[in-house]
């Protein structure tokens, strides 16, 4: 695929300006806009971008809080869309509501076992380097809940190696928006349920959290889970440089699984250094514990930031990756 970008001249605006109309009209369905009395949406900061000189700082001043109040109203569009798609996948899973109950059934008791297991282990250890029952407790909701809530709502997450290998961006490269979004959001992984459930259920009955841990707790799932779709965003761009990459970024996602249901307490020296670095780990072990622990604003600030750090290095690497993209040349569009 060859992109090339070009300067647009003021002889090009009546070109862009029917351009945007039609960009807004696939926006109008998320965006609420309507059509004005001479039947156009309308674009009003389009003169501004061939202003030059001092005025242009004058009217970009002029203009910035308009503008910054779009980007809100942006930003809500995308909030709306990640709804639509969720209220999407979530109706299609339940026309088969038999097998989606089973495999939600399924996952909270697969992680019930380990909650019994680690229950088990400390009647016979109370204390593990530090680290008591409520602490392990506390670490597999969180985790568990961070990644049933990233992929119930970014399914795609977990299949972007199988898409970029087979060509199958095509079809996510005929919406409007950027590509990323809607890819990700485009399907819903029906375990997942499961994971976020039996997280939010075994923190209520275990912990009996009071409303602010409460609060807290949900915040920093949500960080939980911007760490984990943007881990997997990152290993499953690999496809774009090494092919088939699938067996690599699988047992990638196996290490950053093991690591993440395990006290950050047990490890040491390069292996500690790893859980921050390669297998980014420390971000759901130790600084969302250490946070509803002690209540540390820090260590949730400290966790948030790494989580977001690790979604841009990976969408930065999906679309540095983008440009090496094989079309499979599939011609269709999800409806």
């Amino acid at each position: 695929m060859y992109v090339e970008v070009l300067s647009a001249s003021i002889d090009d605006k009546p070109l862009i300006q029917q351009m945007m109309e039609l960009y807004q009209y696939d926006f109008s369905e998320f965006e609420n806009k309507h059509l004005n009395e001479h039947g156009y949406f309308g674009y009003p900061y389009l003169d501004y971008y061939w202003v030059e000189g001092e005025s242009a700082s004058h009217t970009l001043r002029n203009v910035s809080t308009r503008m910054e109040v779009e980007m809100f109203w942006r930003l809500l569009s995308y909030l709306q869309l990640a709804g639509a798609y969720i209220r999407l996948n979530l109706n299609a899973h339940l026309e088969y509501r038999g097998a989606f109950l089973t495999q939600v059934v399924a996952m909270v008791l697969n992680n019930l076992v380990w909650v019994t297991f680690w229950g088990l282990f400390f009647t016979r250890f109370p204390v593990l380097r530090g680290c008591t029952v409520q602490d392990v407790v506390t670490l597999w909701a969180i985790a568990a809940t961070g990644f049933g809530l990233a992929h119930t709502i970014c399914g795609n997450a977990l299949q972007l190696t199988s898409l970029i290998v087979q060509g199958q961006l095509d079809v996510w490269m005929l919406y409007p928006r950027a590509l990323l979004p809607h890819l990700l959001l485009g399907r819903m992984n029906a375990t997942s349920w499961g994971d976020m459930l039996f997280g939010y259920g075994v923190y209520l009955f275990f912990v009996k959290p009071d409303a602010v841990h409460l609060a807290l707790f949900t915040g920093l799932t949500v960080s939980v889970a911007t760490l984990f779709v943007g881990f997997n965003i990152l290993t499953g761009s690999l496809s774009f440089y090494l092919g088939n990459s699938e067996g690599l970024t699988q047992q990638w996602r196996n290490a950053m699984l093991t690591f993440s249901t395990y006290p950050a307490t047990l490890f040491e020296g390069t292996v500690k250094l790893l859980l921050y670095t390669l297998i980014p780990a420390g971000f759901v072990t130790y600084l969302p514990i250490e946070a509803l622990r002690s209540l540390s604003l820090i260590h949730a600030v400290l966790a948030v930031a790494g989580s977001t750090t690790v979604l841009l290095i990976g969408a930065g690497v999906f679309y540095h990756g983008l440009r090496r993209y094989s079309s499979g040349n599939l011609m269709q569009m999800r409806g």
